[in-house]
């Protein structure tokens, strides 16, 4: 943890790992706190009919306990797989941290994830077993994938296969002796987004939580503070969802908003954070920017945030800016990736924040802008984000494929795939992936800078930048565009939109071609898919 020191400086030069020889997260996030109070709240479940329920700790260890004995009845043991496919609700903390006491290894997979995502990660994986809802359910068995499976358990009651999650707890015993994990111990398997080839399993140690923890207080503040409660639209089988909030936020006994919602709804969101009193939230840079659409949102909700934690993509000046008018708050950025989460992040309160810049190093992170042949680069020199091991934050290594685990590496140096710079002062701002850097008449150019002008002009709503293919000029910049209620498409908007950008940016910039479009592939991160774009004509 971070001590409350507001000093950067003093709190990187003293921060010191104390990772403990036994560590096992399902013990952490869960029984330590029923054991202190067992009527503590965990989890408060916000339903999509303006109903609330809450969840305490206590009523964690039980069912998690009983989950646990009822999996090892069913032959399922340390190291086995087990897959969590469930909305936000309090099942999910169940599943995590029944899986983490029997030294099984949770898989989490996204609600949202269709029939062959599914499929193919259940298979990767080796799943063992399944714990979903009547959805998820339906997804696996359209796929054939569940026939793989030993051991199905759906919310939603016993169909088919699939028995009935509330009769497994209810025949099961009450309690559960956790296995004595180390923190190098696999717990977690959280598959990769996919860019280049199939998605990869990511696997990570019980000390995954442990290096989360500094990169989770950093942009919110030193959290815990008095009255804190999270929240995060983000799926919680994501690493943002998961690791950013809802684990994190257990281990520090904070209760977490559930809400177990497939669209993310601008004003539902604020309405949300108004009634359930949410201090603390993560939310992706496109989420962000769907919120700026609602007018006037602290007159109209009684808003209590006291930190905005965002990361996944460049949330850009202009977003930040709106932020600080129509919140009162400046977001806090912060950076990792699925293998090696929150190891770059900013802190308004003690001073870390440069507009266009994520951050600095989160303390007890070693990061840096690095070149091809793994030397560091100068300051102001552009280079791949690299972070040097051994760090806790970082994954164990790809599930079966060590030839993509040593291709991560370039000696010890984990490297990001993301484009970089470092500037005198530590700052280091974001370019882009490496296959997102537009080259264009000998010009690097990097997406979220176009992208960040494009939404400034009053027309525009969202918009995506990509490289196209040119024989004359390598690439040249396309932009996809979601327009605003109110504005049509036409060769004069084309032509206003592209000078707006050559006036504001530069000419080299200006996206040469523009596609309208209705809505933007997006992850169910809320990340812009841009391989998808770049077929488009």
């Amino acid at each position: 943890m971070l001590p409350d020191i507001r000093d950067f400086d003093r709190l990187t030069r003293d921060f010191r790992w104390r990772i403990p020889h036994r560590y096992n997260i399902g013990v952490d996030v869960c029984d330590r706190w029923a054991a202190a109070d067992p009527a503590r709240v965990a989890v408060i479940e916000a339903g999509l009919d303006g109903s609330a329920a809450t969840f305490s700790y206590g009523e964690m260890k039980d069912q998690s306990d009983r989950l646990a004995n009822g999996l090892r009845a069913r032959g399922i043991k340390e190291g086995d797989r087990v897959a969590i496919l469930l909305p936000q609700g309090r099942a999910v903390p169940v599943a995590h941290a029944a899986t983490y006491k029997l030294g099984a290894i949770a898989v989490p997979l996204a609600a949202l994830f269709g029939v062959d995502a599914i499929a193919f990660r259940l298979r990767d994986a080796g799943a063992k077993a399944l714990i979903t809802d009547a959805a998820g359910l339906a997804k696996a068995s359209a796929s054939g994938a569940d026939a793989g499976l030993d051991v199905v358990i759906s919310t939603d009651g016993a169909d088919g296969t699939a028995e009935d999650f509330r009769q497994v707890l209810a025949t099961a015993r009450p309690d559960f002796a956790p296995v004595a994990s180390g923190p190098d111990d696999p717990a977690l398997m959280i598959y990769t987004s996919g860019t280049t080839g199939n998605p990869k399993g990511a696997l990570h140690g019980h000390r995954v939580l442990l290096g989360h923890l500094p990169g989770v207080q950093m942009p919110h503040e030193f959290l815990p503070q008095p009255g804190d409660r999270m929240w995060t639209p983000a799926d919680w089988a994501w690493a943002g969802g998961l690791l950013n909030i809802l684990l994190p936020a257990l281990h520090f006994g904070i209760a977490v908003v559930a809400r177990a919602s497939a669209k993310f709804d601008p004003d539902e969101a604020f309405d949300l954070m108004a009634r359930f009193g949410v201090r603390n939230c993560f939310v992706p840079p496109t989420a962000l920017r769907m919120l700026r659409s609602v007018s006037n949102p602290r007159g109209r909700h009684d808003l209590r945030l006291r930190t905005i934690g965002s990361g996944g993509e460049s949330l850009g000046v202009e977003t930040l800016a709106w932020a600080r008018e129509a919140l009162d708050l400046t977001v806090n950025e912060f950076y990792g990736q699925t293998e090696c989460n929150l190891v770059l992040a900013s802190c308004a309160a003690i001073g870390v924040l440069r507009p266009g810049s994520i951050g600095k190093p989160v303390p007890g992170h070693d990061v840096n802008v690095i070149r091809p042949d793994g030397a560091v680069c100068e300051p102001g020199e552009e280079g791949q984000i690299a972070v040097r091991r051994p760090d806790p934050v970082m994954f164990l290594g790809y599930w079966n494929n060590p030839a993509a685990t040593d291709a991560k590496f370039i000696g010890d140096w984990l490297k990001t795939g993301d484009q970089g710079i470092r500037d005198m002062d530590g700052y280091i701002r974001f370019v882009g992936r490496d296959d997102d850097v537009i080259t264009s008449s000998g010009y690097r150019i990097g997406p979220g800078e176009i992208e960040d002008c494009l939404i400034t002009h009053p027309a525009v709503a969202l918009a995506a930048v990509v490289g196209k293919p040119d024989a004359l000029r390598t690439e040249i910049v396309k932009a996809f565009v979601v327009l605003k209620p109110g504005h049509e498409p036409s060769d004069a908007l084309v032509a206003d939109i592209q000078a707006f950008v050559r006036r504001h940016l530069a000419a080299h910039e200006y996206p040469r071609e523009i596609a309208f479009r209705d809505s933007l592939p997006m992850t169910t991160t809320g990340k812009i898919i841009r391989r998808e774009l770049r077929v488009q004509d």
